[in-house]
């Protein structure tokens, strides 16, 4: 602005240093040239109405989130051009862009799209409109501000078959704890409470004691998996690598066969953990989830989509940056599990301590399945090799997994451990 001011200010003395007529008429063109362009960019943004939209609040990592950018203009006059710059946190994406030749009253849209890399939370907004006049000596900008949010949960293996250990109590008994899920162990019936579910009301017995009455019901400890995930910051191999946003796998649809996780234990870890939370839970399972990262996290057993969604919210946010070592997160909780529930560890731990803690789950009647993400495969200077070798020794269901693995086939293979019984081999009867 300092520039066309003192440009201004020597043109409108260049007649009075030469006679020459062309001076004048230079310095009364340049001068209508500023005036007209100031003025055009003063009105530049006026009318201009951005509606940003997603149908979408909730999606993969891995997948493509697309969001409609709809440019009205409601004044009279044509927009020359127009700038779009999308200032929302999500990494890559095709919602910047410069729009030209808007007519007056007129309406222009455009779909962008971004490769979803990075879980978590992510406010899609603000947005920056820019604008100005033909010969870019003015620029005015306005920002639009979104209150749409969307959610990016971890990457998800379909995993079709996995061990179901079925733990020591052939066809189950009822645990002796209430539960406000309808189980097939009911306890008794009482009665009606205001808030009590009207799927519960027992029938005969209202007809009969002229009362409402309700069913209640007790747990099945065989359908509990408990997945204990290790956020120590201490023992993870973290990566600020998330690949590449190329625009031409979007647009191709290769995303799906190009994308994978990024070299950090924390993502294998969490990627992993909701794959096996999903696979639970669509086997009938309930499921809780325990976590120690930035913060303390807890999901109660439950089964079904609600559960699922709790889970994978929670695992969206959470970042390996907790303290409390893995085995001291089981032993918090062992107390409170069941005979034959499934205790699913998913850790980098190389710690030998790891073997102390899966003998006592299994004394207690427990059956451990451990997941090793091995720190070697990610750089790190001591790997999982021994641990895992010890776990399989003392019939523990392990499995290893490096960095660039193919956790899905991994995850699926058969084991056949030795137990006091025998050799069992588990996961080829659920296919």
């Amino acid at each position: 602005m300092l520039f066309l001011t003192g440009v201004s200010f020597l043109l409108t003395r260049l007649p009075w240093l030469s006679p020459n007529p062309i001076y004048l008429r230079l310095t009364v063109t340049l001068l209508v040239i500023i005036a007209v362009s100031a003025l055009w960019t003063i009105f530049s943004l006026s009318g201009v109405q951005l509606n940003r939209t997603s149908r979408e609040t909730r999606k993969q990592v891995g997948e493509v989130h697309t969001e409609e950018y709809e440019i009205v203009n409601r004044f009279s006059l044509p927009k020359i051009w127009l700038k779009i710059t999308d200032q929302s946190q999500l990494l890559g994406g095709t919602g910047s862009k410069v729009v030209t030749g808007i007519g007056g009253k007129k309406t222009r849209t455009h779909i962008g799209m971004t490769l979803l890399q990075k879980r978590g939370w992510y406010e899609l907004g603000p947005t920056q409109l820019e604008s100005g006049d033909i010969f870019g000596l003015f620029l005015r900008r306005k920002q639009v501000e979104s209150s749409q949010r969307l959610l990016v949960i971890p990457y998800i293996f379909d995993i079709q078959f996995f061990l179901a250990p079925f733990g020591i109590l052939p066809g189950g008994r009822a645990l002796r704890e209430k539960t406000l899920e309808v189980t097939p162990y009911a306890a008794g019936v009482r009665e009606y409470v205001p808030g009590d579910p009207l799927r519960r009301i027992h029938w005969p017995s209202s007809e009969r004691k002229q009362m409402l009455i309700v069913k209640e019901f007790e747990k099945d400890p065989l359908a509990e998996v408990w997945i204990f995930l290790d956020a120590r910051k201490n023992v993870h191999i973290r990566s600020d690598e998330y690949g590449s946003s190329d625009l031409h796998q979007i647009w191709w649809g290769r995303y799906k066969k190009a994308y994978r996780l990024p070299p950090d234990t924390a993502e294998y870890s969490i990627s992993i953990a909701a794959s096996l939370a999903k696979y639970y839970i669509n086997h009938k399972r309930e499921v809780c989830l325990v976590s120690s990262g930035q913060n303390y996290s807890i999901l109660p057993a439950e089964r079904g989509e609600r559960q699922l969604g709790k889970i994978l919210e929670t695992l969206a946010v959470v970042e390996a940056e907790g303290k409390l070592p893995i085995w001291a997160l089981v032993s918090t909780h062992v107390n409170r599990l069941a005979r034959g529930t499934t205790v699913v560890i998913i850790s980098p731990e190389t710690d030998a301590r790891l073997l102390t803690i899966a003998m006592d789950l299994m004394h207690r009647g427990l059956v451990p399945v451990i997941v090793l993400i091995d720190p070697s495969g990610f750089g790190g200077s001591q790997g999982s090799k021994e641990l895992s070798q010890k776990l399989f020794a003392m019939g523990v269901f392990t499995f290893v997994i490096n960095e660039g693995d193919d956790i899905k086939e991994i995850l699926e293979t058969p084991q056949t451990i030795m137990t006091r019984h025998g050799f069992l081999r588990v996961g080829v009867e659920n296919r």
